[in-house]
């Protein structure tokens, strides 16, 4: 398996992405659901080939993009893909992601700042564990970007009254 290096993404162009990902995590809120959104980008770091809001606790957008991204792209090509997402991935989506041979991440905002969103709250018990962390324990080189602060206000915005009870699905 190859583990060439990615296209450099220059900061306009994960600026926009992450901005994207954030329409959907939009369009995921509007639907009643949490509001985290990814998209799968192409090699050439601007054609968007999926986008995937949440869907519940257990099917977040990150693992169900990766699950789908398997189905329909061979390993060679995903791992020279990059998975944009609004929030830092938690274990479960760094380990799909990582199965999915799926090569870099980029994410808004630390788990650590939801976790300081979402407090105890029973539908996103957030874990205190950093996706580094997780792609470090692994034997390939996933290519980690985020946070992002220029972005880390628009994507804050969406959570700040959903997990107290009043924005709550």
């Amino acid at each position: 398996m190859s583990f060439a290096p990615h296209t450099p993404l220059s900061q306009d162009q994960i600026i926009a992405l992450l901005r994207r990902a954030n329409e959907v995590a939009q369009r995921a809120r509007t639907l009643g659901r949490h509001p985290f959104g990814a998209l799968l980008v192409a090699p050439d770091g601007h054609t968007v080939l999926a986008e995937q809001g949440n869907v519940d606790t257990v099917n977040h957008a990150e693992s169900v993009l990766a699950r789908t991204a398997v189905l329909n792209y061979p390993p060679d090509y995903l791992w020279q893909c990059t998975l944009v997402t609004t929030a830092e991935p938690c274990a479960m989506c760094a380990g799909t992601q990582y199965w999915a041979h799926i090569g870099r991440v980029v994410y808004g905002i630390t788990e650590e700042r939801l976790l300081s969103l979402t407090g105890d709250h029973a539908e996103n018990p957030t874990m205190n564990l950093p996706c580094r962390e997780v792609f470090a324990r692994g034997q390939k080189p996933v290519e980690v970007i985020g946070p992002v602060p220029e972005v880390e206000d628009e994507i804050v915005a969406l959570h700040r009254d959903m997990w107290s009870g009043s924005g709550h699905p």
